[in-house]
């Protein structure tokens, strides 16, 4: 794993990360809770390019949760209330999945493909 030094820091989207698509320019996601230590698989580091791993922290951050179903959506908003784990998935501009979990005591978040998990 490989840490990130942290910045100051819904509604369902496409989990794209694009420039065609107007997700990147989205400033008005507040941070709706903290990150904690930002790390990221190895695997993830070489599939996934920084600018996507940031506009993705910024959405997961925001409650923005990306390309998860209806059901994974509406317990990642409860887990925002229940202090409980948060999952976010999302596309990468080349086409990679890859996943962001915050876990429940908001200590870890972590970057990953699915394949790593």
């Amino acid at each position: 794993m490989v840490a990130f030094n942290r910045g100051s820091g819904g509604e369902m989207s496409d989990g794209l990360l694009g420039e065609g698509d107007g997700n990147l320019a989205k400033p008005n996601l507040p941070p709706k809770f903290s990150l904690g230590q930002v790390v990221a698989t190895p695997g993830a580091l070489a599939a996934v390019t920084q600018r996507d791993i940031l506009v993705a922290l910024h959405r997961h951050q925001g409650g923005d949760w990306g390309l998860v179903d209806k059901e994974d959506w509406e317990a990642n908003n409860r887990a925002l209330l229940e202090s409980t784990r948060l999952v976010s998935a999302y596309k990468a501009v080349g086409g990679e999945r890859f996943w962001i979990i915050t876990e429940a005591d908001r200590s870890v978040t972590t970057i990953l493909l699915p394949c790593e998990y």
